[in-house]
């Protein structure tokens, strides 16, 4: 089954390329959750739900000749998707003078799916059921102090790391910052002629990230590795072929993807 509709629709295998070039860039350019986080899949866009189990809580029951797994939930993986049209006249006009199609609105739609993605793994979405990194219930927080003095960032950093290792937790360590709090780090530490974002940026081996998505005030520290937290992905990022209406032609962008939380003692979030 051709799940994007793209067979049989009236656009070119050229111009599907031309798309399909256009959504992955700019999405790549928006995306920062996956920079960090293991991608489990993609699985396909028939995979619906997905076992997420919490760390040191998995065990089997057994009892009349039935066995359940206790510490184990299913997931419904949700779908994110924005619209988009490429109108027939312009397209028309590009193949008679020989001209690049405009795909900006290819490229705008791509980059909204792509913060609705980040979105979801950061916040989740309380209404629907899903927990995002800095919203999950039973992570560690810590108080902030002001990132713009001193070295009350790379200090608060040190703390947290300092609080993972005592729950145990150690591989990979990876910040997301708010853009506000990643210029305030850009600044000259006193007495040090280094930057405070290149001594954090060294703590943790590189894997610093920022985001407008957090808005503003925001940061997270996490153990990036899959045993704590990754990214599952059904149907990836993609171009689908809705329909053609008053002869323009209808697209939508769309993927399925759920952060999934094994260890909440894997998350420190910063208030």
């Amino acid at each position: 089954m051709n799940y994007l509709a793209r067979e049989g629709s009236p656009i070119s295998a050229e111009l599907w390329e031309q798309i399909d070039s256009a959504v992955v860039g700019s999405a790549r350019k928006v995306l920062t959750g996956r920079r960090f986080l293991h991608v489990f899949g993609p699985l396909g866009s028939g995979a619906q739900s997905i076992a997420v189990d919490r760390a040191g809580a998995v065990e089997e029951a057994a009892g009349d000749g039935i066995v359940t797994t206790k510490g184990r939930t299913y997931i419904e993986i949700p779908l994110l998707y924005h619209d988009f049209i490429l109108r027939a006249r312009d397209l028309e006009n590009s193949a008679r003078l020989g001209y690049p199609v405009n795909l900006s609105e290819a490229a705008d739609a791509a980059a909204a799916c792509a913060r609705k993605e980040d979105a979801l793994i950061y916040f989740g979405d309380a209404a629907l059921g899903y927990e995002g990194l800095l919203t999950a219930e039973g992570i560690g927080k810590r108080k902030r102090s002001d990132w713009k003095e001193g070295e009350n960032a790379y200090t608060d950093l040190a703390a947290a790391i300092e609080l993972l290792v005592s729950k145990g937790v150690y591989g990979d360590y990876a910040l997301v910052l708010s853009q506000d709090l990643y210029l305030q780090l850009q600044r000259i530490q006193p007495g040090t002629g280094v930057l405070e974002y290149d001594r954090i940026l060294k703590l943790l081996d590189g894997k610093v990230f920022r985001t407008p998505v957090l808005g503003a005030g925001k940061a997270a520290l996490v153990c990036s590795e899959p045993r704590n937290v990754d990214l599952v992905i059904g149907q990836d990022l993609a171009a689908a072929y809705l329909e053609q209406k008053e002869l323009n032609h209808s697209f939508r962008v769309l993927e399925t993807v759920l952060p999934r939380i094994k260890n909440r003692n894997a998350i420190v979030a910063f208030e």
